[in-house]
């Protein structure tokens, strides 16, 4: 259980840890409450932007300058006309795996790296089988169906984890860390030699969670080459936002292959991909307090206690919202989902979702009506569930001391059932 004193301390160093990216440090005073710190977060994060943008204003979108240096804290950048040819040198988001290797592509958000990474596939594996697990994520499927028609989308059947049928098409894995923790757990007992790629979506994942360890070890033993893909709006700025930005990871096993040579070719027809789209990462839009001792050790407890306020919120809702919960076991851990007694749609959702925000925030607790997770707040946002096509109500849990997180949660609850009348009211 953390206390509000040391909750405040430990938001006091995330503070220093911006402040000191400045290049003139502005006097911060330790916060004194969650408003503060939700305030003087977003405030500094404007601050390193607006600094960047004064210091690197010869990097322009055509690189007219030959004596630009654009650099973004440990990020330095070097391109030519519009990014398209965009190098990056600078510290990983993850964690790095003994005896691999790996290459990554930076875009302008998750969706633009996984939407150059499925365009770049169908140059090399034409007319294959995408394997998804129920739950993935709505976009992607969305993206697959419209615009990638060669890549036949099929659902896998859970929790079932016999082998698959031989099949002739070449079959793309699609492990998605938004789903449920049945579903991951599932797919993971599969054996994965009857895959020929994997495709792992680790936005929801912490950059050093041992679940993407887990997965890369499980590839690794069926010999199955990986890409990593992931928006880092979400959990690698310290819950401030800082810019959009994606990547698209391609690991190598140190043993030579067929999967080393299809990393290579995936990558280089990713690269040209992001080029022709127009897909590509902004260095203003990488953080600046990356990398260093301090950034993973605050990365570190922050994601630890929305883990722990997200299992204390699954109990609690299980306990008193049990018809009234969709989905509280999601893998991830960061977010669960309530239904209503009434069919909802994703206008009504929305507005569910923005009245309970409204009547709480006006109440004093930190909840806000917002289409992500992550943040120092409780977010709530529509939410659909591309494999049922339900609508539920999406709650994030929030980097909140433990005492407040529960009150906050128990007038969740509270507000949820009692907007549930039998009639829909």
């Amino acid at each position: 259980m953390e206390t509000i004193k040391a909750y405040l301390e430990r938001k006091r160093d995330e503070l220093r840890l911006l402040n000191g990216c400045l290049s003139s440090p502005r006097h911060v005073p330790c916060p004194r409450s969650v408003d503060e710190v939700i305030r003087a977060k977003f405030q500094l994060t404007a601050a390193l932007r607006a600094e960047h943008a004064l210091q690197d204003w010869k990097a322009t979108e055509t690189s007219w300058s030959a004596t630009a240096s654009p650099t973004s804290g440990p990020f330095t950048f070097s391109y030519d006309y519009q990014r398209a040819d965009l190098k990056v040198n600078g510290p990983s988001f993850y964690e790095r795996e003994p005896g691999c290797s790996s290459e990554t592509i930076y875009t302008a958000s998750g969706m633009a790296a996984i939407s150059a990474l499925l365009f770049a596939a169908t140059r090399i594996v034409a007319s294959a089988d995408m394997l998804v697990l129920p739950g993935s994520y709505g976009e992607t499927l969305e993206l697959i169906e419209r615009f990638v028609p060669d890549l036949r989308l099929v659902t896998l059947s859970l929790p079932r984890s016999d082998a698959l049928a031989p099949a002739g098409a070449p079959r793309i894995l699609l492990l998605d860390s938004c789903v449920s923790a049945g579903a991951f757990e599932a797919a993971l007992r599969r054996d994965g030699s009857a895959f020929d790629l994997l495709i792992f979506d680790t936005t929801c994942f912490a950059g050093r969670s041992g679940r993407i360890r887990r997965v890369l070890r499980w590839a690794r033993r069926s010999g199955i080459p990986v890409v990593m893909v992931r928006s880092h709006t979400k959990l690698d700025s310290l819950g401030a936002e800082y810019g959009r930005l994606g990547s698209a990871v391609f690991v190598g096993w140190s043993e030579e292959g067929a999967e080393h040579s299809l990393s290579e070719r995936l990558a280089a027809e990713t690269r040209d991909a992001v080029r022709l789209l127009g897909g590509a990462a902004l260095p203003a839009h990488f953080p600046p307090f990356v990398g260093t001792a301090a950034y993973w050790t605050s990365t570190r407890r922050r994601v630890a206690a929305i883990l722990r306020n997200g299992r204390h919120a699954a109990r609690r809702f299980a306990r008193e919202l049990e018809e009234l919960s969709a989905e509280l076991h999601f893998t991830h851990g960061l977010y669960v989902t309530l239904r209503s007694r009434r069919c909802l749609d994703e206008a009504s959702a929305r507005h569910a979702a923005d009245a309970m925000s409204h009547d709480l925030g006006r109440d004093g607790f930190p909840i806000r009506h917002a289409g992500s997770f992550g943040f120092d707040f409780a977010a709530t946002e529509w939410f659909h569930n591309a494999t049922t096509h339900e609508y539920s109500v999406r709650v994030a849990v929030p980097d909140l001391p433990t005492e407040l997180w529960d009150d906050l949660a128990a007038a969740i609850a509270g507000w949820w059932r009692a907007h549930q009348s039998a009639d829909g009211e």
